[in-house]
């Protein structure tokens, strides 16, 4: 029998109607600067995208760019004025910047407050703490879309694929945090499929297109697959889609399935800094 198909796109457009209904009850707009540094395509269109859904659920689109030799001062300077300004209740600076920018410097210049994408060191530490705090965006949406599915977290053995700042270790926090026993795997991690066949719910982010095939899934598991690469063929994941949905009780497509919660979890990040200070 086939896994269940998740439709993240589904339930990130709930989510932004659920956004845009509390921006319109908080009075003022929020205010989102997004830190736009170069002209790479990728982030281009990334950043075009957050822009378009922010004005869509009646935020302020307060962009900022500047140019691929902008130096480390120069975009500090950016984040600090970004800090100060009253109307900016949320600052994003896309990921990746130019290769002679020390991007962490860069993160954690932002005000813990506005860190909406949640990748600043007393974030992090706040998420590892269990305190109170603006958390990554994917892994947020990659919770908000297992709370939709009704997939029991608490007791289940939950398997991260990848460590990475951005999805890896923040996901695990979170799993964690619902009382989930969480193992994390990586580059160096021997025999993988004996790992991921535990796996009641496993996360897969290690940035490998179809690292994960029928082998490493237990039958049942709920599966989400936040990789996204391009290849001849289209996009594609971490996880072999179709050998894998034969055998998963629950998984999600790319595109369709993570992507869309990532920009509406940033949404509701920005509601969330707003709503702190009013």
């Amino acid at each position: 029998m086939s896994a269940r198909v998740l439709d993240g796109a589904d339930v990130a457009r709930q989510l932004r109607r659920s956004v845009a209904a509390d921006v319109a009850r908080l009075g003022a707009a929020p205010g989102l600067a997004t830190v736009l540094v170069g002209d790479d395509p990728a982030s281009q269109i990334y950043v075009k995208n957050k822009r378009k859904q922010c004005v869509e659920v009646g935020m302020r689109d307060l962009h900022r760019h500047l140019s691929a030799e902008a130096s480390q001062e120069e975009v500090e300077s950016l984040i600090e004025d970004l800090n100060a300004d009253h109307q900016v209740d949320g600052i994003l600076v896309q990921l990746p910047l130019p290769k002679h920018l020390d991007f962490r410097a860069i993160i954690d210049r932002i005000s813990p407050a506005k860190d909406v994408d949640g990748l600043t060191a007393i974030s992090a530490g706040r998420l590892a703490q269990g305190r109170p705090g603006l958390q990554p965006c994917t892994p947020a949406g990659v919770m908000t879309l297992l709370d939709h599915a009704e997939v029991p977290l608490s007791g289940a053995r939950a398997v991260v694929v990848g460590r990475s700042d951005l999805v890896g270790r923040p996901m695990a926090q979170m799993l964690l945090a619902r009382h989930a026993t969480v193992t994390i795997c990586h580059s160096r991690t021997r025999e993988l499929a004996e790992v991921t066949r535990e796996a009641d719910v496993l996360i897969a982010a290690a940035g490998v297109p179809q690292l994960l095939g029928r082998e490493h899934i237990r039958p049942g598991a709920a599966v989400i697959d936040v990789g996204i690469h391009r290849r001849e063929t289209g996009l594609c994941g971490d996880v072999d889609f179709d050998a894998v949905k034969e055998i998963a009780g629950i998984i999600t497509p790319v595109p369709g399935g993570v992507g869309p919660m990532t920009i509406a979890s940033l949404l509701r990040n920005t509601l969330d800094a707003a709503a702190a200070t009013r």
